[in-house]
């Protein structure tokens, strides 16, 4: 076995670590008989090698020239051989799909002998100079580096010069002029000719490919998709098949299933007399795959039969490039298909009902990122619409944005928070940014696999492809419309990913079905009679029947109660009491804070006390039957108070103006000052604003402890605990739950409910804290991780300011892989968490344990919390059903290892 190089009969599907998919799947279907052209495949292991030291491994070529010899051997052919030449295709493969990152360089060992060789060889001149300008073409581009557009508007030149709608138009004569002026670019360019000689051409594409790996782009993608930067990329070196000899040969890209909405049937993309890439470019609009059986049966009834047996072996929905070279059909890849949120859900229950799949598998097949996609707003089936074109249903959504015609100014403008629809004729990988920048993509070409609809989906994306009514002047920034009009740049359109139909101006959304699901709006016959929505309910139905985590919900008000029930919250997990003291109670709390005596104090804290009661019943009643934790006043008071600047400068001007200062405005600006503090979020809050104004936290638990028996009376259930938060020392908590229970024991006396078993607990969200959890244990009777301040005080971020600050150049620089505040630090503050579980746990076995920051929503900090062995997650209502789905993936992938396709 090779060090460096394999051949497809040493490999197979579970070797896209060394591998790449690519060429582990190439090697696969060739195991099962399948027909792939001779190929070989360079490892990961020798791009990391190049990557570390800038240079490929010493033997590396030397295996390479082994295995060209065998192919060359294998097909009767030299490479670049002068009567009949072997070429060969260059294509990276690494171990998870990065569409369009790495481009294809066809047609290896073309020069200008064998161009010769090969057009008397095939009997078609044309062919052999259409082969070779897509040489020069993808070789300029993709191994030099040059501008694709020096490429393009040649070829664009020349369909005009010579009245061609497509490049398949062109002659031979048009060809060779082309080809020529291609070779005149590169030596422009670069300053030296195009390389004759084979395997120099071989060799510098094999570097391309390693080297792309640190593209920007490539950068980009796989810091979107979380990919890790160390993985490399494989190499796969194909002998070439053709499909662009004539109108018996062509290419394509096929589905098992839909990839788009799931459904079941012959979904592709089919080009004839064409080769390679042109499918995935989109640079001509394709016929569906269907209408190959008219021309070509054989092929067709071939392909069917190979896609179904593939379906089979990979038990999944399969993408699949293929060629047609006259009359022969050769797979060129297969994978496991990318697909939209909605289709993945529906094929996922669909496998179960065939029996391919089983429950748990299924769950591991979809995600919390797609149910949120599918929980997006869609655009409003009743409203009045300006429809200018209809394109391909790519990628489903609902985007409205400003067009924009290029990628640079797609990320500039989404940057300043502007939304964008990048509008191009087709995408190609240099727009990656852009796409990822935009609310949707629009093309006037390509179909739904080309590259603009593959990237879209991948990344959830609305997308719009092939809308040919449209005449798109990416130049000039126009788009020309079927009525005869100019929509410019920065002009506002809506695409709907789902019909593919292009809207003039902007048009209202609605909640989608998925929503009106959650919200209880669906009727059963309505649930049923919608293949996407049933296939959500029943893989809500599989995760809450797997997930050992509750999921409650943070919500400070009734209907935010309400709603997180009707999304399958269990309970509040955090009941932020600070908002109940804003808009017209706020000057209750002024009152409360320039208090000079207790007797002003009392009068201020039993002014608050009715209203907090009223707050508590609405909550309770909403979540009745459901537990309910209420945190205490948490933020420092200064965020009650008017800005010390503004405060300072009013009171300045009145006194140089000479107009009297109202005496409550210089209380007040006393008060500013006095609560002034130079880093509030280390200061007087939380358990320390309990221990500092007498009575506060005393009057909120008399208010929970009334509103509970309020409930009560009325034949509630209300459940509520008390939460201090912000402990460091077990004494606090000590001194603040004596007088809580003190609380509680006169409310039962004074109302006959007995009160006095409402737990009281507190958040974790110091490190101290952490550190003492078994102290604090003693004394508490639950935990409630607050993981955003826990975040900020481990790392000694400052959230609000350090975000805006540094935290891109941290992500750039790799410091970062994701934002601590978005996904939980797994190794520092995840640590506190475990310890602090653990230690909790041994003071206090029957511990309930919970997380009540927003990284109770996060999909990867969800498995973190199952595997640390909390007993809930709290996030804000609409991310419930995220939650849910995201635990019951937690405990099958804990049961049956994570998902490994």
């Amino acid at each position: 076995m090779s060090a460096y190089v394999y051949d497809l009969s040493e490999g197979n599907k579970d070797l896209k670590d060394l591998l790449g998919g690519k060429g582990a799947n190439l090697a696969e279907m060739h195991n099962m008989g399948i027909p792939v052209p001779p190929t070989f495949t360079i490892t990961t292991d020798a791009c990391r090698e190049y990557l570390t030291t800038g240079q490929e491994p010493e033997s590396l070529a030397g295996e390479i020239d082994e295995h060209v010899t065998a192919l060359e051997q294998a097909a009767g052919k030299t490479l670049g051989g002068g009567d009949d030449p072997l070429l060969l295709s260059v294509r990276s493969g690494a171990k998870f799909s990065m569409p369009g990152m790495m481009e294809t360089v066809l047609n290896i060992g073309l020069n200008d002998t064998s161009v010769e060789g090969l057009a008397k060889q095939s009997g078609n001149p044309r062919f052999a100079y259409d082969s070779y300008r897509r040489l020069l073409q993808m070789f300029g581009k993709t191994v030099l580096g040059l501008e694709g557009d020096l490429f393009e508007d040649v070829m664009d030149e020349a369909k005009r010069d010579a009245g061609a709608a497509s490049d398949t138009e062109l002659t031979v004569d048009h060809l060779k002029e082309i080809v020529e002026k291609f070779k005149g670019i590169i030596k422009n360019e670069t300053g030296n000719d195009f390389p004759q000689e084979p395997r120099e051409q071989l060799l510098a594409a094999v570097r391309a490919v390693f080297n792309s790996w640190n593209s920007e782009r490539a950068i980009l993608y796989r810091k979107r998709e979380n990919i890790p930067a160390e993985l490399g990329t494989a190499v796969n070196v194909c002998t070439m098949v053709f499909g662009n000899l004539g109108d018996k040969s062509g290419t394509g890209v096929a589905f098992t299933r839909d990839p788009a909405s799931g459904a079941q049937g012959v979904y592709g993309d089919y080009l004839q007399n064409a080769q390679g890439e042109d499918v995935v470019a989109g640079i001509r609009n394709t016929i569906p795959l269907t209408d190959l059986e008219g021309f070509d049966k054989k092929s067709y009834d071939e392909l069917m039969n190979i896609m179904s047996t593939l379906e089979g072996h990979y038990k999944d929905l399969c993408d699949i490039e293929f060629t047609v070279q006259e009359g022969k059909l050769w797979m060129l890849q297969t994978r496991v298909g990318k697909r939209t949120a909605g289709a993945a859900f529906v094929i996922a229950c669909q496998l179960i009902d065939e029996g391919v799949i089983d429950e748990a598998e299924a769950l591991r097949r979809v995600d919390g990122d797609m149910l949120a996609q599918l929980m997006f707003p869609q655009f409003d089936p009743a409203a009045t619409k300006k429809k200018i074109a209809k394109g391909m249903n790519a990628s489903p959504g609902a985007a409205t944005g400003h067009m924009v015609f290029n990628s640079a100014e797609a990320v500039e403008r989404a940057a300043a928070g502007e939304r964008v629809i990048l509008v191009r004729r087709e995408t190609n990988p240099d727009d990656l940014g852009g796409m990822i920048a935009a609310q949707g993509i629009l093309t006037s070409r390509g179909g739904k696999t080309s590259h603009a609809a593959v990237v879209a989906r991948g990344m959830g994306k609305t997308c719009v492809c092939g809308a040919e009514e449209l005449d798109v002047d990416t130049k000039n920034g126009t788009v020309g419309l079927p009525d005869g009009r100019t929509l410019k740049a920065g002009d506002l359109v809506s695409i709907d990913g789902t019909t593919g139909e292009v809207f003039d101006g902007e048009v209202p959304v609605v909640a989608p079905p998925v929503v009106q699901y959650f919200e209880g709006e669906l009727t059963p016959e309505q649930i049923e009679a919608d293949d996407l929505v049933r296939a959500v309910s029943r893989i809500m139905d599989a995760a809450d029947k797997h997930r050992a985590l509750g999921v409650r919900a943070n919500a400070d008000n009734g209907p935010d109660s309400a709603r997180a029930r009707r999304f399958g919250a269990t309970g509040v997990g955090l009941c932020r009491t600070e908002h109940m003291f804003l808009g017209d109670r706020r000057a209750l709390v002024e009152r409360l804070i320039l208090a000079d005596t207790p007797e002003e104090r009392g009068s201020a804290l039993d002014a608050l006390l009715p209203l907090q009661r009223g707050d508590f019943v609405e909550i309770f009643e909403a979540m009745d039957g459901l537990p309910v934790t209420v945190r205490l006043l948490d933020p420092p008071l200064h965020e009650f108070l008017p800005d010390l600047t503004e405060m300072t400068a009013r009171v300045a001007v009145a006194d140089k103006s000479g107009e009297e200062v109202s005496e409550k405005d210089r209380t007040l600006l006393a008060a500013v000052e006095r609560l002034h503090e130079q880093n509030p979020m280390l200061g007087l809050r939380g358990v320390r604003l309990g221990l500092s104004i007498k009575g506060l936290f005393t009057m909120q638990a008399r208010a929970i402890c009334e509103a509970a028996a309020e409930r009560t009376k009325a034949g509630g259930d209300p459940k509520p605990e008390i939460m201090i938060p912000l402990v460091g020392d077990v004494h606090e908590l000590d001194i603040m739950k004596d007088a809580i229970r003190a609380v509680q024991a006169e409310v039962s006396e004074a109302t006959g409910v007995d009160l006095t078993q409402i737990p009281i607990g507190t958040m974790i969200e110091l490190p101290r804290a952490a550190l003492t959890a078994g102290d604090i244990a003693k004394s508490a009777e639950f935990f409630s991780f607050g993981t955003n301040d826990l975040t900020q005080t481990t790392w000694g971020f400052s959230r609000d300011d350090v975000e805006a600050e540094f935290f891109s150049n941290y992500l750039e620089r790799g410091i970062f892989k994701i934002s601590p505040f978005e996904s939980l630090d797994t190794t520092g503050v995840g640590r506190l968490v475990q310890l602090a579980a653990k230690e909790g746990r041994e003071t206090r076995p029957e511990l309930h344990l919970g997380v009540c920051g927003e990284h109770g929503g996060d999909p990867a900090s969800v498995h973190f919390f199952h595997q640390v062995g909390l007993d809930y997650v709290s996030c804000s209502p609409f991310r419930v059903p995220v939650a849910r789905l995201e635990a019951g993936r937690a405990a099958v992938e804990e049961e049956g290892g994570s998902d490994t396709r």
